[in-house]
C-alpha cells in the first residue's frame, strides 16, 4: 500500500497527483486597519507601546544596495543607508525599540549593543525592514523586524501566540508592528540543504509537517509555502527534534480558497509531503492529527479567557471582503458537513466556528486526512 516513489514538484499551473489544481495566491492582499475594538484588546494584553521606531522613520533612507548571501546569490533584500544627521537618531531609536521588545524597555540591556545594518525586503507584502543588532563585546547578533500594521497579520500573531507551541514577542507603535526574529532554517533552504539523512529524524520531521498542516487549517492561516515557514532544529538526547514555525501571517483568514490554508497543497512543499508519504503510515498520520487537535483544544482551555477575548473582537472585525467570506464558508460547510459554517458573517466567525467544531467533536475531518492518506493508498 505504501508507495515510496517521490512526487515531482509541479509548476504553478500544474495539477496535483489526484487531478485537482493547486491553489496559489495570485496577488498581494490589501492592508486592513486596526479597529478601535481591536486596539482595546491589544492594550489590555500589553501589545501597544508609546515608544519605539516608526515604519515611516526607516523609510527616510536615501540609498540602497542589494544584499547577497555567502554564496553570492541575491537575497532580494537591500541594505539601506541614512544621511549622517539622521542615522544617529534612527539608530538610537532602534536600540530603544529592541529594549522594549526584549527587555521590557530596560535600556541597560542594550548599552553594549549597536545597529549594524538595516535591510529592506523587496518582495514582501508589507515591504518589511529587518534590523541587525550586534553586541560589541562578543559580536553576537540578533534581528528584529519593522512592518506596517495590518489587522490580518496581527490576528495571525495573536492566534500563533495562543494556539501554537511557541510564544510570539511583538508590539505595536502607532501604525508600525515590531516583531522578533523567529529562529529557524527557511523551509525551502532546509529541504534543499539540510534534510536529515537517517530514517529516525525524517520520521520526526514528517510528524511535525502533519501537525503544522493541522494547525494552519484549524485556525485558517494561509499561504504557508516553504518560503513562509522555518524549521527549528534542536538537538535531543536521541538525535534531533524539529518544530515547523510560521514566519508570515499576512494571510491569516483572508483568502477565499480552502486549500490556501493547507501547507500540503502548495507545490513548493511537495518534498515535505514526499517525506510524509515515504515515512508515515496512514495510521501514523491520523494519530498525529488527533494529537495536534487535542493540543490546540488544551491551549484554548488554558488561555485564561484570552482566546475568547480575541474572538469577541475578531468576529466583529472586517479582515476580508464579503465575497471571500461567502465562498470560504460554503467550502468549509461542505468539508465539515455542518451548516453552522454557512451562518458565519465574517472571517473571525469562521475561525471561531472552526475551533469550536474541533472542541465539540472527537474526530473532525481535515483535508490532510482525506488527501495525504489518499496519496498513500
Amino acid at each position: 500500500m505504501l508507495d515510496a516513489q517521490p512526487q515531482k514538484a509541479p509548476g504553478p499551473k500544474h495539477d496535483k497527483p489526484d487531478g485537482t489544481p493547486y491553489h496559489l495566491i495570485s496577488r498581494k492582499k490589501d492592508l486592513y486597519p486596526v479597529s478601535d475594538f481591536f486596539e482595546s484588546y491589544l492594550v489590555r494584553y500589553g501589545r501597544i507601546k508609546k515608544q519605539g521606531i516608526r515604519y515611516t522613520d526607516l523609510s527616510r533612507h536615501y540609498e540602497a544596495v542589494p544584499l547577497y548571501n555567502e554564496e553570492g546569490e541575491d537575497t532580494h533584500w537591500a541594505t539601506v543607508f541614512y544621511k549622517p544627521y539622521e542615522q544617529r537618531e534612527i539608530h538610537q531609536n532602534l536600540l530603544v525599540t529592541y529594549a522594549l521588545l526584549k527587555a521590557d524597555g530596560d535600556l541597560t540591556a542594550v548599552k553594549d549593543l549597536y545597529v549594524d545594518r538595516v535591510d529592506l525586503c523587496l518582495y514582501g507584502n508589507t515591504l518589511p525592514y529587518r534590523v541587525r543588532i550586534v553586541n560589541a563585546l562578543n559580536e553576537n547578533f540578533d534581528y528584529f523586524y519593522v512592518k506596517r500594521t495590518d489587522a490580518n497579520r496581527i490576528y495571525g500573531l495573536e492566534l500563533e501566540h495562543i494556539l501554537s507551541p511557541s510564544r510570539i514577542h511583538y508590539f505595536i507603535k502607532d501604525k508600525t508592528i515590531i516583531e522578533e526574529h523567529i529562529i529557524g532554517i527557511p523551509g525551502d533552504v532546509f529541504i534543499r540543504d539540510d534534510l536529515p539523512p537517517n530514517r529516525f529524524d525524517r520520521v520526526r520531521l514528517a510528524k511535525q509537517f502533519v501537525k503544522f498542516d493541522v494547525r494552519c487549517f484549524v485556525r485558517l492561516l494561509g499561504d504557508m509555502h516553504a518560503g513562509n515557514f522555518v524549521v527549528d532544529v534542536r538537538r535531543d538526547f536521541e538525535k534531533h527534534h524539529y518544530l515547523i514555525r510560521s514566519i508570515d501571517f499576512d494571510q491569516q483568514s483572508h483568502h477565499w480558497r480552502r486549500q490556501v490554508y493547507n501547507p500540503q497543497d502548495f507545490p513548493q512543499n511537495v518534498r515535505f509531503v514526499n517525506v510524509v508519504q515515504e515515512y508515515l503510515a496512514p495510521g501514523n498520520i491520523v494519530q498525529y492529527q488527533k494529537e495536534e487537535r487535542a493540543l490546540i483544544e488544551n491551549r484554548v482551555r488554558v488561555s485564561h479567557g484570552r482566546f475568547d477575548a480575541l474572538m469577541d473582537v475578531m468576529r466583529e472585525d472586517i479582515v476580508s471582503n464579503e465575497g471571500y467570506v461567502i465562498r470560504l464558508r460554503e467550502q468549509l460547510a461542505e468539508h465539515y458537513e455542518d451548516e453552522q459554517f454557512e451562518r458565519c458573517m465574517t472571517m473571525g466567525d469562521l475561525v471561531y466556528t472552526s475551533i469550536q467544531y474541533l472542541m465539540d467533536h472527537d474526530d473532525p475531518p481535515t483535508p490532510s486526512l482525506r488527501s495525504l492518506v489518499d496519496w498513500l493508498d
